[in-house]
């Protein structure tokens, strides 16, 4: 049975300290309230920083294993557009004072009869502000290293048959054997033959 104790070990310190600091933004935020606009938008960023760190632990260390991170369109045309409309939508509402677009948000949702929905989700802004991050995160996953494609290598002149010039002396052996087998002369060799013939002076 194959054991998992070493991938085991690191998986769970990288998920704690990945939680850890998702804990120390969440204090983070937490000190600097949300008393005014720029507070308030300050924390909720610090927040979704915190589940965009914990969704992305489970991909640390992938390189090791021959991968890379890549983010999918489909999942953030599916998953990650509604969530920040919903999420920036209930936000601007949520937000102190009278702040950037938050009186026209009131009154579309008003009209749409939503108002009393986004007011109550609105008291948990932080929560949403993680879950923004968290699902930003989820929309990345690890796929394989494509490899390069290396260039071919050169197979001679078009029209010549591959390795002829590897198989050549195997041939010439072959030759040599199947003449001794049978009584005939051995053949002589292609450069001995020239030299013959060319000290034989033509008549």
């Amino acid at each position: 049975m194959r054991r998992y104790g070493m991938y085991d070990a690191s998986r769970g310190l990288t998920l704690g300290l990945a939680a850890g600091l998702a804990g120390l933004a969440l204090w983070g935020a937490s000190q600097i309230g949300t008393q005014t606009q720029g507070r308030f938008w300050l924390a909720m960023v610090i927040v979704a920083a915190a589940g965009l760190v914990l969704a992305l632990a489970s991909h640390v260390g992938m390189w090791a294993k021959g991968l890379r991170l890549r983010l999918s369109p489909s999942t953030l045309v599916f998953a990650f557009l509604p969530v920040i409309v919903c999420v920036g939508w209930i936000l601007i509402a949520s937000q102190p004072g009278t702040g950037w677009q938050e009186g026209r948000i009131h009154s579309w949702s008003d009209a749409m009869g939503i108002l009393g929905a986004v007011h109550a989700i609105g008291l948990w802004a932080g929560a949403l502000a993680f879950g923004f991050g968290l699902v930003f995160g989820l929309s990345f996953d690890s796929v394989p290293v494509e490899a390069e494609e290396a260039a071919p290598a050169y197979a001679g002149p078009r029209g010549m048959p591959e390795n002829r010039a590897a198989d050549e002396p195997v041939a010439a052996e072959r030759r040599y054997g199947a003449r001794r087998g049978s009584g005939m002369p051995p053949e002589a060799p292609a450069e001995e033959t020239t030299q013959t013939q060319e000290r034989i002076p033509a008549r």
